[in-house]
C-alpha cells in the first residue's frame, strides 16, 4: 500500500487533472453552484452513492474521520444535530442495536436524541462510521448538512467529485 503522502499526492493529481473516474455519475449534467446547492438539488441516491464511494473506513481511516466528525457536529445547528442523532439511532435500532445499550457502550450522556450534546452525537457518528459504514452513508444522504463542515484534506480530496461537478460546465 502506498504511503499517506503518496496517496495524498495521487488524489491531488487526479483532482488537478479532472480524473473522470472520481465522478460517481459522469453522465449527469448537473452543475451545482456550491455544496448547499448540491445538498438541495441532488437526489438522495446521488448523495448516497457519492458518500459511499468517498467516505469509507478503507479510504478515510476512523482515526482521521472521528476528529473531523467532532468538529463538524459542533458546527451544525442544534435542531440539525438532533435530526442527525435521531437518524443514527433509528437506523442502528433497525439493525437490532438497543439505544440504551449504545448509551452505555459509548458513554453517552443520554439516549434521547433531543438531549444529546455535540460530543454524544460525535461518539455515535464515529461508532457508526467505524462499525456500520452503510448506515453512516444512509444518514449522510438524508442529512447532508453535516458533510459541508468536514475539513480534513483527505476528506476534502474525497469530495473532489462534487467540486468537479460544480465546476464542470464552467470554462
Amino acid at each position: 500500500m502506498a504511503s499517506s503522502d503518496e496517496y495524498k499526492r495521487q488524489i491531488m493529481q487526479d483532482l488537478a487533472g479532472g480524473d473522470p473516474e472520481t465522478l460517481p455519475d459522469a453522465s449527469s449534467n448537473d452543475d451545482y453552484q456550491n455544496f448547499d446547492d448540491f445538498a438541495q438539488r441532488s437526489s438522495r441516491t446521488e448523495r448516497h452513492q457519492l458518500f459511499s464511494q468517498s467516505l469509507s473506513p478503507d479510504r478515510v481511516p476512523a482515526s482521521q474521520m472521528e476528529p473531523e466528525l467532532q468538529k463538524a457536529i459542533a458546527q451544525i445547528k442544534p435542531n440539525q444535530r438532533d435530526d442527525v442523532a435521531k437518524e443514527f439511532l433509528s437506523h442502528l435500532k433497525k439493525r437490532g442495536l438497543y439505544v440504551r445499550a449504545l448509551e452505555s457502550q459509548l458513554s453517552l450522556s443520554t439516549h434521547n436524541p433531543k438531549r444529546m450534546s455535540a460530543d454524544d452525537v460525535s461518539k455515535l457518528a464515529g461508532f457508526t462510521y467505524h462499525n456500520h459504514p452503510d448506515v453512516f452513508h444512509e444518514v449522510l444522504a438524508d442529512q447532508p448538512a453535516l458533510v459541508k463542515f468536514l475539513s480534513n484534506p483527505l476528506i476534502g480530496a474525497a469530495f473532489g467529485a462534487i467540486a468537479a461537478k460544480w465546476l464542470g460546465g464552467r470554462k
